[in-house]
């Protein structure tokens, strides 16, 4: 990876990360916008179109088989399996891209992660419904580190107990990198929705801690 994205860097006149904390009861939230910079995120984007093994699972809504509306592919360390919706993921083994996006985010986040669940957003009708990264796998507070490559789309929580609180949008823009850890999926819901006002593709890669 030295020679593919050292000289990106040095290139790349892309402005200085921006960090934000949010302030939001019983969450842990950080993103940080511009973490990549923007030749490395076009280089990784196109390399993760290539060379990801996509796949589009069905799933079980009221007994009806629906396919996912997004393209899905699961990397990680060997026999960390994981499941969600009943459907059971074992891993492939990580590639370069993978592992120079991981080594990157686990400097800033001190988490070893040792898996990586990729979704493809081929344009605004594909989606993420509501939903917690709250399965067994993951531990007691699981950590998400999620990084976003491509299209700018909406990432909305909504608090699952206290419905007084409005739901709140983050942009989640090319080359961000946003953070969730501690109580936030006890106590927040998370989707990506449908929209008519974007054409282009987004790739997002959501790191885990199995």
């Amino acid at each position: 990876m030295k020679n593919l994205f050292e000289t990106t860097k040095q290139k790349d006149t892309s402005i200085s990360p921006n960090i934000t904390k949010y302030d939001l009861p019983d969450a842990d939230i950080t993103l940080c916008e511009n973490f990549f910079t923007a030749l490395e995120s076009e280089n990784l984007l196109q390399k993760l179109i290539e060379k990801i093994n996509w796949q589009q699972y069905a799933i079980s809504i009221f007994g009806k088989k629906i396919n996912q509306p997004r393209l899905t592919a699961f990397y990680g360390d060997e026999q960390k399996k994981y499941s969600y919706s009943r459907i059971v993921l074992n891993p492939i083994p990580w590639n370069e891209e993978l592992l120079f996006i991981k080594s990157r985010i686990e400097a800033l986040s001190n988490v070893n992660f040792t898996s990586v669940l990729l979704n493809y957003y081929r344009n605004g009708n594909d989606s993420m419904g509501w939903h917690a990264d709250d399965e067994k796998e993951l531990g007691e507070n699981p950590v998400i580190g999620s990084v976003s490559f491509g299209a700018t789309r909406t990432f909305q929580l909504k608090h699952i107990k206290n419905k007084d609180l409005k739901k709140i949008d983050i942009n989640l823009t090319n080359g961000s990198f946003l953070l969730m850890k501690g109580t936030t999926q006890h106590f927040w819901q998370h989707q990506i929705p449908k929209t008519s006002k974007i054409l282009n593709l987004r790739i997002n890669l959501t790191f885990r801690k199995l």
